[in-house]
C-alpha cells in the first residue's frame, strides 16, 4: 500500500442541501464543501494545479522555490503544496486580508512580505501593488512565478471540479454559481458543465462596490479572494450566462445567517454565492437543482469584521 501525503485528500469535497434559508417554492440548493479540502479552501486544487504543471515541464525544478501574490487562501494552499514537495516559497499578501490566513501561511513555511492596504480594503492599486512585488522577488530570485491571475494551469483542478458537480447531481444540475477572483473556478467549472449540457445557467459573481465586468467603476470591497479590480486576463464570458453582484454588508450577512441556520461556517464569498444560488432557485422553480461552492472554512475569517462582532462599509 502506498501511504498517501495530505495533497493526495484535495477534491471529490461533498455535496450538501440547504435546508432552512431556501425559501418556499424554490428549487433546491446543493453547496460543494470546499472547506474540506486540506487547507479548508477550495485554493487547494488549483495550487497543486499549477505546481505540478510547471514540475512536468520543467519550470520548476527540484530544490527549486516559488513566489505568489494573494489575498491568502492561494497562498495557504500553495504553502501547503510547497510544504510536501520542498520547494522554498515567498508570498506577498496584505492586511487587507485576515490575519489567520497569514498566519497558517507562516506555519506552513512560507516567507511573507505583507503591503498596506487603504484602511483594510480590497482594491485594484492593491492588487497591482502586490503583482509588481511578485514580479520583483521573482527576477531578483529566479523563483517560479505561479502568477495566478494569468495561469491557465489551474483550470485543469476547476474542470474536475464541474466532474464532481456532475456526476453527483447525476446530471440533474439546472445552474451553477460562483464567484470571481482569478475567475478560473467559475470559468473552469461552466466550461466542463457547458459541455456536458448547454442548457445549465451559469452565473459568475462580483462585488457591487467594484463591478468591472458588468461595466461598472473599479471600487473598495471587502469580499476577500474576489474583485481584483480590473477585468482579470483569465475572465471568459463566452461559458457565463450572466454576472450578478453582491455587496460586502449581504455577502457578510448571509455568512452570518449560513452558520446560524445551516450550520455551514463560512467566509463571505461564501455568502455572496448562497445571495444569488437562492435567487435562480427561485427563478428556475421547485423542480430546479442549483449548485454553488462553500469557497472556504469561517476558521480563516474569525478577527475580521465578518465574525468578531464589529461592522463597517466596505467603500
Amino acid at each position: 500500500m502506498r501511504g498517501q501525503t495530505i495533497i493526495d485528500r484535495i477534491g471529490n469535497s461533498p455535496l450538501v442541501e440547504l435546508k432552512h434559508i431556501v425559501p418556499d417554492g424554490a428549487g433546491r440548493v446543493f453547496l460543494k464543501i470546499e472547506s474540506e479540502n486540506p487547507t479548508g479552501s477550495m485554493k487547494d486544487r488549483m495550487a497543486l494545479a499549477m505546481v505540478e504543471a510547471a514540475e512536468r515541464d520543467g519550470r520548476l525544478a527540484p530544490g527549486g522555490s516559488v513566489v505568489e501574490y494573494t489575498g491568502g487562501s492561494t497562498g495557504v494552499s500553495l504553502a501547503m503544496v510547497c510544504a510536501v514537495k520542498g520547494y522554498a516559497l515567498h508570498i506577498v499578501s496584505s492586511d487587507a486580508f485576515s490575519i489567520e490566513k497569514r498566519r497558517h501561511m507562516q506555519a506552513l513555511g512560507a516567507k511573507l512580505t505583507v503591503l498596506p492596504s487603504d484602511n483594510g480594503a480590497m482594491d485594484a492599486a492593491l492588487t497591482r501593488a502586490m503583482i509588481a512585488e511578485a514580479d520583483r522577488i521573482q527576477r531578483e530570485t529566479g523563483a517560479f512565478w505561479t502568477d495566478q491571475l494569468n495561469n491557465v494551469d489551474q483550470l485543469a483542478a476547476y474542470h474536475a471540479m464541474g466532474r464532481e458537480i456532475w456526476e453527483q447531481t447525476g446530471g440533474r444540475v439546472d445552474a451553477f454559481v460562483q464567484a470571481t477572483g482569478t475567475a478560473a473556478s467559475a470559468r473552469g467549472v461552466a466550461e466542463f458543465l457547458k459541455e456536458r449540457r448547454m442548457e445549465i445557467r451559469t452565473v459568475a459573481i462580483e462585488p457591487a462596490e467594484s463591478a468591472v465586468l458588468s461595466g461598472g467603476p473599479s471600487g473598495k470591497h471587502r469580499i476577500e479572494g474576489v474583485g481584483a479590480g480590473f477585468v482579470v486576463p483569465l475572465w471568459d464570458p463566452a461559458p457565463i450566462d450572466e454576472v450578478a453582484t453582491v455587496s460586502t454588508a449581504d455577502a457578510m450577512e448571509m455568512s452570518r445567517r449560513l452558520a446560524r441556520e445551516e450550520g455551514l461556517f463560512a467566509g463571505t464569498s461564501t455568502g455572496a454565492n448562497v445571495l444569488v444560488a437562492l435567487s435562480e432557485a427561485e427563478r428556475l422553480g421547485p423542480d430546479s437543482v442549483v449548485v454553488t461552492i462553500m469557497c472556504d472554512s469561517g476558521v480563516k475569517y474569525l478577527s475580521t469584521e465578518l465574525y468578531n462582532g464589529e461592522a463597517s462599509d466596505a467603500g
